[in-house]
């Protein structure tokens, strides 16, 4: 079994390094500018984690979930979550056929490598909860059999934040399921005219990368667990969590006022293991304290449920992660 003690042979440190960039070659093909998504979507596949996206419709979210299943030679589907969405039809069901007397399986949507969960927040709260459980423990069980999910194994669940109507609020304890929660934004003019150029000339998807396969997905994920992270590095998550929370070596005097619950122990993991994949990507084997602070918006945004004086004040959970990592001296 091999440990995050950061002895990666110079052969694997290569061979990720290539994958990594036909990855991205095949990528940047298809979705222009993005840069955000990207890399939220590569280090959530090096950490075995889920990426919760929030945006208005347009911004290539399924695009870009379609096209990393590609680069990944990976299944793929789409889920379009409505009210009337049922459990079974996420998970599958079992039929009868007549012809036989006897009851099939039918292995529902979430089997595949990449799940676009559309809108999650439309789907109810008995079906949420369904995908959820999947997520977490990567099967289902249809009929009293268990029915493990494929691996690599990731889900992308989208909510609409403009368009609240017939929506069911996914609740906060829900939402720390996922490893990141990113929000995309508006293309640059200059992004959104190479868009428009690129449509005209028929210029999307044209890559001369190769797909890597799912074994490769594998690979990385294993290499990305043995990535090195010191003492201090692990000392610097945990202070920064317990200031979420109103302890740390540095209390902030008025958070109570602003946080009414802090992040648990899952975000402390969540920084270590998004560190560990940050690292991998920049080719390092080992973790700095800048890996921790680069995803810090996206681990930590939706873990941290702020008081009602915090949203009526309209202060954004970013500027409170902000004022935590300003607290907590880097190692």
């Amino acid at each position: 079994m091999q440990v995050a003690n950061g002895k990666i042979p110079t052969e694997d440190m290569a061979r990720a390094r290539d994958a990594l960039g036909r990855v991205q070659g095949i990528f940047s093909a298809t979705v222009v500018g993005q840069r955000d998504l990207y890399q939220a979507l590569i280090v959530s596949l090096m950490a075995r984690g889920h990426v919760l996206l929030e945006s208005v419709p347009g911004l290539a979210k399924t695009t870009a979930a379609v096209t990393l299943s590609e680069a990944i030679s990976g299944s793929f589907s789409r889920i379009q979550c409505t009210p009337d969405l049922m459990p079974n039809d996420i998970v599958g069901t079992q039929i009868y056929t007549y012809e036989t007397g006897k009851f099939s399986t039918q292995l529902g949507p979430v089997h595949a490598n990449m799940v676009l969960l559309d809108e999650i927040n439309r789907s109810s709260a008995k079906t949420q909860s369904a995908m959820l459980e999947a997520m977490q423990e990567r099967q289902t069980s249809i009929g009293g059999t268990i029915y493990k999910l494929p691996d690599p194994f990731m889900v992308l669940a989208t909510q609409n934040p403009v368009d609240e109507e017939g929506t069911y609020v996914l609740p906060e304890a829900q939402m720390d399921r996922f490893l990141l929660k990113e929000i995309l934004t508006y293309p640059t003019p200059g992004e959104e005219i190479e868009i428009l150029t690129k449509t005209a000339e028929r210029a999307f998807g044209k890559s001369t990368a190769q797909p890597v396969t799912t074994e490769d997905v594998l690979f990385l994920q294993e290499t990305a667990g043995r990535v090195y992270v010191d003492e201090s590095v692990k000392a610097y998550v945990v202070a920064l969590i317990n200031t979420t929370r109103g302890g740390g070596p540095r209390p902030i005097p008025d958070l109570r006022h602003k946080v009414r619950v802090g992040a648990s122990p899952r975000g402390s993991l969540a920084l270590m293991r998004v560190g560990q994949a940050l690292a991998l990507l920049n080719g390092r084997n080992y973790v700095v304290p800048d890996d921790i602070k680069s995803l810090r918006h996206a681990v930590l945004r939706h873990r941290i449920i702020r008081t009602y004086d915090a949203l009526a004040a309209d202060i954004p959970p970013e500027t409170i992660i902000d004022d935590v990592f300003a607290a907590v001296p880097t190692p």
